[in-house]
């Protein structure tokens, strides 16, 4: 049996590990700080999987592919299913309004939004977008590693080697000195929590600025993200961004005024120009790269046009020919 070493352990190369063991392949996989944890960009993402949300700012791909991100990874860890809210102050009206037209699968509500979140305070129109979900990407990408392990695949924890057969190379930005037209986005967020503050879905709050969200993770905690910065200094939060994640706490309900900030996270998302992901074979080499903040949400058909170009030769459209 042909062996595939998938090299990285964020959300892309467990998702291609998955992928390929599911079909039969036998799996090994490198990545020098070991199992997930806070030193991947997967770690730290909010876990929204929220392709009409997402189809406001991105290509059509993001939402055709993202529609099926829900079904796999309902087989694979415990997915919310209760929607998404998009809400707005009452100044910034006209930006609900405008996101509405750049999107699709949603309605409009008014009085109903006090019932599906009486916490939300002061908000009297929103669009609920009931189809989306939501997961814990940290519960997820160690749901993956165990099943991967129970299936038998080796995870390797160090250097790993130069030459390796039917490599799948899934490292991020580690990736860039093959993948030069590769960028990182600076992504910062918090985790707090609040006990007083009960919110059961994730709600985006659109700003003058940027569109924030927060996500429910359980137990009175939430995670509020995140800023998109085209910046690769991932060494600190930044004062203004602080600012803005908290304030757009404190305007979706007060009492988050009083929560206990848990943790601070940065990290840099890797994306190409179009911030689409590719799939590139070089030099014998499969690299799989490029999610941006859609981490989650394509993941699934990231892995699956890498299984179908490793072991059938077929060329999804995420595969870059002209790279080949």
């Amino acid at each position: 049996m042909t062996l595939y070493s998938v090299i990285g352990a964020g959300v892309a190369g467990l998702a291609v590990a998955t992928e390929l063991a599911e079909r039969g392949a036998k799996v090994q996989v490198f990545d020098p700080s070991g199992p997930p944890g806070a030193h991947g960009c997967s770690w730290w993402a909010g876990g929204m999987l929220a392709p009409w949300c997402e189809y406001e700012n991105a290509e059509e791909p993001v939402l055709r592919l993202g529609q099926e991100a829900i079904h796999w990874w309902n087989s694979k860890t415990n997915v919310i299913e209760r929607g998404t809210l998009v809400v707005a102050g009452r100044r910034d009206l006209p930006d609900l309004r405008r996101f509405a037209r750049r999107t699709e699968g949603y309605r409009q509500i008014g009085p109903e939004l006090s019932e599906l979140e009486p916490d939300l305070c002061g908000y009297s129109q929103g669009l609920y977008f009931a189809n989306e979900a939501h997961l814990n990407p940290r519960r997820a990408l160690m749901d993956l590693y165990h099943a991967l392990r129970d299936k038998g695949t080796i995870f390797h924890k160090g250097t790993t080697p130069d030459r390796l057969d039917n490599a799948i190379d899934c490292r991020g930005l580690q990736a860039r000195e093959t993948l030069q037209d590769l960028r990182g986005v600076k992504g910062e967020m918090l985790v707090i929590r609040c006990p007083d503050v009960t919110i059961t879905r994730p709600v985006r709050l659109l700003h003058p600025r940027i569109p924030l969200y927060i996500v429910p993770r359980g137990d009175g905690v939430y995670m509020l993200g995140a800023t998109m910065i085209e910046s690769e200094d991932s060494g600190r939060i930044t004062a203004r961004s602080m600012l803005e994640l908290l304030s757009a706490a404190y305007a979706l309900n007060p009492a988050f005024g009083e929560a206990e900030v848990l943790e601070i996270g940065v990290d840099l998302r890797p994306a190409f120009p179009d911030n689409l992901p590719r799939i590139r074979r070089l030099g014998g080499r499969i690299y799989a790269n490029g999610l941006y903040r859609h981490g989650y949400l394509l993941a699934p058909a990231l892995a699956r046009g890498v299984a179908d170009l490793a072991l059938n030769n077929i060329h999804s459209e995420m595969v870059d020919e002209d790279r080949n």
